[in-house]
This record gives C-alpha cells, structure tokens and sequence, in this order.
C-alpha cells in the first residue's frame, strides 16, 4: 500500500496541534498548512469535508536526499493529511519508502525507511488520546 493512514475520535485541530508538537520532537517543521475547505470557499466553491494538508521537513534529511538525486525533490516536503470521514478523524501520509521505490537507488531506500518510521510515529503518537 502507497499509503499509512489511521483514524481517531479526537477532532481535526485537537489532531493537529498533537502532530505540529509531535513532529517538531522528531525535528520535523510545517512549512505550510493548506486547509483545503477554506481554500475552497475563498475560490467560491462549497466543500463540506474538512480537509487539511501538512507539508513538512526535516531539513537535514532534505539535504541528503537532495544531495544524493535532484529528482527526489518532486517528492518534498513530505505531506501529511487529516481530515474527517464518516464522524472520525483521519491521519495519513503517502509513503516515502513508496515513492522513493520509484528511484532506483538503494542508499535514497534507507533514508525514506528511516523518515517514514519516525512520521508513522509521529501519526501514531498523536492518534492516541
């Protein structure tokens, strides 16, 4: 699965406001914050599912993939969303193990394995109350 997601009762900002602390433990900083039902409503389009996308990096681990394959940019800053669905509240995030599977080169794999243990941490940690 490209994808590791789990869900909570707390609410959308309770979660978030858990994860930014969560994250900032493991040196991981939010460089920007999308809430998509805003975005939307200011494009005049309704959106009633709240839905919020976290980018954030480690900036050192950046450094290294960058260093290693210009290409992996495409796939920075890492992106973490919560959102809600059917009254609970989701946290997930695309893989990077899956995404950099997309780049033959084996010294980039361990890097991804590493920054994606410690965000499922991060998104584990938060989940529970």
């Amino acid at each position: 699965m490209f994808h590791y997601t789990v869900e909570t009762s707390q609410t959308v900002e309770q979660v978030i406001d858990k994860l930014e602390h969560n994250l900032k433990e493991e040196k991981f900083g939010v460089l920007w914050h999308l809430d998509m039902q805003e975005k939307l409503k200011e494009k005049g389009i309704e959106f009633h599912q709240r839905y919020h996308i976290l980018e954030v990096c480690n900036p050192v681990e950046a450094k290294r993939v960058l260093s290693e394959n210009a290409v992996v940019g495409y796939f920075l800053p890492c992106k973490i969303t919560v959102y809600e669905d059917q009254g609970k509240t989701k946290i997930g995030l695309p893989k990077p193990t899956a995404l950099i599977g997309m780049v033959d080169n084996g010294a980039l794999q361990g890097i991804a394995e590493d920054v994606e243990k410690r965000l499922i941490f991060c998104i584990d940690k938060t989940k529970s109350v």
